[in-house]
This record gives C-alpha cells, structure tokens and sequence, in this order.
C-alpha cells in the first residue's frame, strides 16, 4: 500500500514582505525535507501574504512574487512543495505551485473566488478556467485546491477524486472566528469521505490588520475520519504518514456510481523510476509517524489567544516595541493592558492613570494593583489641571448652559491628548479600550475613547470581556486582575456616581439585540419578534445608526465574530432606511 509522508506547514506570512515569507517557507521545506516528507504543503498566497488587497495593482509588486517563487522552487529537490502564490497573464490569478527538483513543475488557479464578508478576490483575480490536472508523487495521485475551491460540494475536489486522485491537498488563508475550527473540520472530513481520498487541509497562522488567522491544520484519511491537527494560534509543522488505499474499492461500493467523465491529465513529479519502485519514505516498510492531534481550546481561550495573536502581530509587523494604554481601572482597560503584557511582555506595557474630579479611590487602587501584578510601568497624570483650564475657558462661551455631556466629553480628549503626548514623545503605540458594546451604540467619545491605533477589544462584546477576565483569572500561579474590577458596577466615572446602565439598557440586555442587528441583520420588526422589548430594540437600532460615522473614524481591531466593524460591514453612513 503506497504511503505519503506529509508536511503541513503552518507558517506566519507578512502581507507584502517578500523575502520574509520566502525565508519562512525555505525554513519549513528544510525541515520537512530532513523528516524525510514526500510534499510539504504552504498556506494560500504564502508567498506574498494574504490578503495583499491593492499591492495587487502595482506590476512589479507581482514581478518580484514571481522571482520569490523561483528561488523557493530552486530550493526543493525530491521532497514536492506546494506554495501559494500570485499567477500573472492576461488576468491575475490565486495560485499554486507544484515545486520539485529546483523548479515549478506544475500550476494550479482557484476555481472558487470567496466575494463575501471579508473578502474581495473577485475584485483582483480571475477564476480558474482551464482544466485541472493531477500530479503522481511517490506514486500517489494528488489533486491540488486552494481555500474556497473546498467549500463548494461539487467544485474542484469532486473532479480530482473523480479522475482518481487518491489525496487532496488544499491550502488555506482562512481568517478565524469564534467557532470556526469546528466547522472546517466537519466540512473537510466530509470532502474527503465524500471524495473517497485523504485530504490535506493546511491554514495560516498570525494577525494581518483586523484578521487573525488560527492555523489549526488537518490532515484526514479517505474516510474523513481526523488523523492529525496543529495546534491554534502558533505556527507549526505538522508531520504525518498517510497511508493511501485505492480507489477502487471505495468506488465500486459507492452507490453513487462511478464516474462516466473525462479523467484529468496525471503529470509524474520526479523522475519515472522512483515512482515506479516507491523507494522513498512512501515506502510502507518505513516506521510509520502518527502526526499529533491537538486538541481544541476552549472557547474562551480560543477567543483570549486570538486577541494575543492579533495585537501582537499589529505590534512587530508594524515595528511597534511598545505600548501605552490609559488605565481607569474600568474592566475594559483591564483587559486591555492584560491582552497586551500576554502579548509583547510586561516590560514593553506602560499604563497611565489620569484621575479626574469622579475619579473614584477604587478604581484607581485598582488600576495600581492591576499594574504592580503584570510588572507594567505605571504612571499618574491627573487631568485636573486641565480639565478646570478647559471649563474656565470654555466659561464665557458656555454662559447660560447647563452642563450636560459637553463637560463629560472633556475628560475623556483630555486623557486621549494626554496619551497622544506619551505616544509622539516616545515613540508608543496607544491601544484605545472600547469594546463593541460602547462602539456599536456609539458609548464613546470621537478623538477621546476612540484615540488609538489598534483597538484590542473592537469586536469583544461586553458580556464578553467580562468571562475572559474571569478566565484569565484561572490562568497562572494567581489572578492577575483584582476582583474589584470584576465586580464593581461599569462606569465611565465623568460624573458623579455614574453608571453605565444609566445611558445604556444593561449590557446582558443590550448585547442579544447588538448581536441580532449587526451580525443576524435582523430588523427591527423582527428583534421585537425574536422577545424583545420593543422600546429597547427601537432605541438601541437607533443608536447603532447613528454611531456610524464613528466608527468609520475609530482604529481597527482584532476581528474574532462573523460579522465585526469593518470589512465585514459595510453600511453608509447618510442612510435613511430604518
């Protein structure tokens, strides 16, 4: 029985940083190739990064993606590398790249081109027209598919299989969401049980932007049934012995019939006498590798790493050393600065406590108990000096006014210029608190809460960033967060004795609508149906609406829902529908 030994590398790609990805790749082939693998197989776009959006649009850009494809082709010998990158002719295409022996051997173009929720690869590539082939490697056929090419039930995969493809490999740049490693694995042992072949499901791992990729890669037999998986979050070469049964039999019992089409082309990759005598690691007198199976986080951890992964890949993939975060001792700038420690160390986190007049004695004993327990640089600069500055010179202007949010807002551009000041003196990056709770109704004041340049918490509930509080709090010799803080009730404290639920429904209320509009696009009708009160849900839609000229101001952040404030939606901001 013929036997695959099979690398799945699970690499983190920069976006547009050629050399480094070639670097990671060569890294990976090496030790692939020392374990004594037949195919090592990169994530999609490995090459240049996924998504490289408009660096698509400038010819040299994919005239260097070329010559970086060269010199990873150059770099193989009998170990076949699969490597996603930017095919170019008359139209632009998602690629890969059979290497082997020092050269491309074979190309292949996606078929299936994902124009939904984050993606927009029908706006640079053409879909995959001409007609696919197979490529034997150590005597093995293998039928090669990129991302989406998968999702579809009757694409690309069904034709391989039908041609009597007897493993699949299909790269992958697909960004996570809550939940999603679940759904792949479910899709992908269904494609290769209904192929009738092992499949090969590598993914990429690391944050570009708003994404964050999980990694998670597969590899499963021609039942479907899991035979190994990467670990989430962390790159990974994932090594594995595949047996491969053949075709026939599964196909003589499939009481789908057999195929009547066509077969596709088999190019032979290497030279005829190895495939013919199986020499190799496919031989199956070899020891056999069973690869790990990593088992799934839970999901609180699932989502906590995801925030790591995300701002720390903003952070070094933008040159970023250090941070600054101002700490109210609100929950929110709590998990921030924990996110943040986790993610770059504590010796590169500075909070800062900018107490005002309703600065309560709690929040900020909190705020320095928080700090002495992650080993952060703490700082007090009170605001107010300023603050009693800014309402005196405001005075004449405001005559006969009573005050209202005008005077609260003060405060908090008081604190954003404040950490601005911090961040163009030394040269660190602010990380803005507000969770999408406060940015979907607009619980946020613009060039105030919203100065930043990476928002951690842009697409956490608030519901949320409570549990991952209380699960970080599990991790680890001790808490790190005070229970203070965990328990007190929110507030913005801008005036006295104030709380959240005073200019908000409670957010265990406001959270399940929030949920129903903006990620389920459910209506107002049809949120009141749902057991809502119809009131709240008229008010709550209302604010989202109107909130959305800020959020198109406000930094991006780490997206870890199907549906977060960006790429995902993509509303007008002058809409009258309601």
């Amino acid at each position: 029985m013929p036997r695959l030994r099979i690398a799945s590398c699970q690499i983190n790609t920069r976006v547009g940083a050629l050399d480094h990805n070639v670097e990671a790749i060569l890294a990976a082939l090496a030790a692939a190739s020392d374990a004594g693998c037949d195919l090592a197989a990169f994530p999609e776009l490995a090459i240049t990064g996924y998504p490289p959006e408009d660096l698509l649009l400038k010819p040299g850009f994919i005239a260097e993606n070329r010559a970086a494809l060269e010199k990873v082709a150059a770099a193989t010998t009998d170990c076949v590398a699969v490597v996603g990158f930017v095919d170019a002719g008359r139209d632009l295409w998602n690629a890969a790249a059979i290497c082997a022996h020092g050269e491309v051997v074979g190309v292949y173009h996606k078929r299936e081109l994902p124009n939904y929720a984050v993606f927009d690869e029908a706006r640079y590539f053409a879909r995959g027209a001409e007609p696919a082939q197979l490529w034997s490697v150590g005597g093995v056929r293998v039928g090669v598919s990129i991302c989406e090419d998968a999702w579809n039930p009757a694409g690309p995969i069904l034709d391989q299989a039908d041609s009597g493809a007897e493993l699949i490999v299909n790269i992958n740049a697909s960004p996570y969401s809550e939940g999603k490693i679940a759904r792949r694995e479910r899709l992908m042992g269904t494609r290769a049980a209904d192929a009738s072949t092992a499949l090969v499901y590598v993914n990429q791992v690391g944050g570009q932007d708003e994404l964050v990729f999980d990694g998670g890669s597969m590899v499963f037999d021609a039942q479907g049934q899991l035979l190994a998986r990467s670990p989430q979050f962390v790159e990974d070469v994932l090594i594995v012995d595949v047996d491969v049964d053949p075709v026939y039999r599964k196909r003589l019992l499939d009481p789908r019939g057999r195929p009547t089409d066509r077969a596709l082309p088999v190019a032979v990759v290497g030279s005829e006498e190895v495939q013919a005598s199986e020499v190799r690691r496919s031989s199956s007198d070899a020891p056999m590798i069973d690869g790990p199976i990593s088992p799934l986080l839970t999901p609180d951890e699932e989502v906590y790493r995801a925030l790591v992964v995300g701002t720390r890949d903003y952070l070094v993939k933008n040159g970023f050393t250090d941070v600054v975060i101002g700490l109210s001792g609100g929950i929110d700038s709590t998990l921030v600065a924990v996110v943040a420690t986790d993610a770059i160390g504590p010796d590169h986190v500075h909070g800062v406590s900018m107490p005002s007049r309703y600065s309560s004695d709690h929040s900020r004993s909190d705020a320095a108990l928080l700090a002495d327990n992650l080993g952060i640089d703490y700082r007090t600069i009170p605001i107010e000096p300023a603050h009693a500055a800014m309402l005196d010179m405001l005075a004449p202007s405001f005559e006969g006014r009573e005050p209202d949010l005008t005077e609260e807002n003060l405060q908090s551009r008081l604190r954003g210029m404040t950490l601005m000041g911090l961040s163009n003196k030394f040269g660190w990056i602010v990380l803005s608190t507000g969770n999408k709770s406060e940015v979907a109704v607009g619980y946020a004041t613009l060039y105030g809460d919203t100065v930043g340049g990476y928002s951690v918490l842009k697409d956490v509930y608030k519901t949320r960033v409570f549990d991952l509080c209380r699960w970080r709090n599990t991790q680890g010799d001790a808490p790190v967060i005070p229970e203070g803080v965990i328990t007190k009730p929110p507030s913005a404290e801008l005036r006295p004795d104030q709380r959240d639920d005073q200019s908000l429904p409670p957010y265990e209320v406001l959270d399940p609508i929030l949920r129903g509009y903006i990620e389920d696009d459910r209506t107002v009708a049809e949120l009141i149906a749902h057991g809502h009160d119809a009131d709240t849900v008229r008010r709550v839609v209302r604010l989202v609406d109107n909130a959305e000229y800020k959020r198109r101001q406000s930094p991006i952040g780490a997206r870890i829902t199907e549906k977060a404030f960006g790429k995902d939606r993509r509303l007008p901001i002058t809409n009258g529908y309601r």
